[in-house]
């Protein structure tokens, strides 16, 4: 039988926050914010057991928007912990992803997906962050900056700068997934929960389904969009090449316009790159529009009622496709 917890924060939040949840968790309170979402939101956040072990090195407390951003970056790069990889977030949501040879390369490829969106947004190293790092972040507007490892360099000219927050994560990238175990959303009619989202590529969920093959390099490219796909809000779509992502489009109720606009987004850097969908791509006109960016192979997890025609449509236009047979839905 589950454990009863009472949960209970600050003095000044109990009036907003009294209920009581049926959970193993024990709760304790960690800080006020200042504010939830809006202005007109309190909130608050809990301690619980298995969290992650960081810390801010300076810089005012987390705000809520912040924690969800800060959790965005951390799902993102332990995807990639054991290589130079780079994730810029703002409102949660990721607006550039790269890998390279190192950390300053990372950055800069990843700095190019969205140069205007990575303003006043959130930026992620699987890396030491270097002072030459700590130079170009600081010359720009960046809400938080977070990392494994700093130099002490960098630490020193990150202080100068009071709008910037600093997070090192103390506990290991490739053991942050162990800490994802429950997503929990409580609504009127209930408090939903369910397994965290750990999907994984192997041989049984990548299946060649065009006579067009892809090559290696595709592949690899495939596999890096597929991850970053994951993480964006459906239906989403991701253009990449050369572990670079060139546009993420996420939010769209179809499939359709997702891709339409990732077209758009991406415009010439669509030429030869990979595109990945979190869900199925449920009609012919989604690999039209691709093949009008000349996107020359596709990741989905397939599944449409008229596959068989996507597939022909696809090999028509010597775009190789593989079909997963996972759905990455994210609300």
């Amino acid at each position: 039988m589950a454990k009863k917890a009472s949960i209970k924060v600050y003095d000044n939040l109990n009036e907003m926050l009294s209920w009581e949840l049926e959970t193993d968790k024990e709760f304790t309170p960690l800080w006020d914010m200042y504010y939830g979402e809006n202005p007109q939101q309190r909130a608050g956040i809990l301690q619980t057991d298995g969290m992650a072990d960081f810390e801010v090195m300076f810089g005012k407390t987390l705000s809520y928007n912040e924690v969800l951003s800060l959790t965005e970056l951390a799902n993102i790069l332990c995807e990639f912990y054991d290589v130079c990889a780079v994730a810029i977030v703002k409102h949660a949501a990721p607006c550039g992803v790269a890998l390279a040879p190192t950390i300053g390369e990372a950055y800069t490829k990843a700095f190019d997906c969205d140069p205007i969106a990575s303003f006043f947004g959130s930026i992620g190293f699987t890396k030491t962050v270097t002072a030459e790092l700590a130079k170009h972040l600081n010359s720009m507007s960046v809400k938080m900056v977070f990392a494994p490892e700093f130099e002490e360099k960098a630490l020193e000219i990150f202080k100068v700068n009071p709008l910037i927050k600093i997070i090192k994560l103390n506990t290991p990238l490739q053991e942050f997934k162990t800490l994802l175990q429950k997503d929990i959303h409580v609504t009127p009619f209930g408090t939903l929960y369910q397994d965290a989202n750990k999907s994984r590529l192997g041989k049984n969920s990548f299946r060649v389904v065009t006579k067009t093959k892809p090559t290696k390099e595709q592949i690899e490219d495939l596999v890096f969009a597929w991850k970053v796909s994951k993480y964006a809000r459906s239906n989403s779509i991701v253009i990449a090449k050369d572990f670079k992502t060139a546009a993420i489009t996420q939010g769209f109720i179809t499939p359709v316009t997702a891709v339409e606009v990732a077209m758009d987004t991406a415009c010439d850097a669509a030429k030869d790159a990979v595109l990945s969908s979190d869900t199925v791509l449920p009609t012919v006109d989604c690999v039209y529009a691709a093949a009008q960016g000349r996107i020359s192979a596709i990741i989905q997890p397939g599944g449409a009622a008229n596959e068989d025609k996507i597939i022909e449509l696809a090999d028509k236009y010597n775009i190789a496709m593989i079909l997963t047979g996972i759905k990455n839905y994210k609300h």
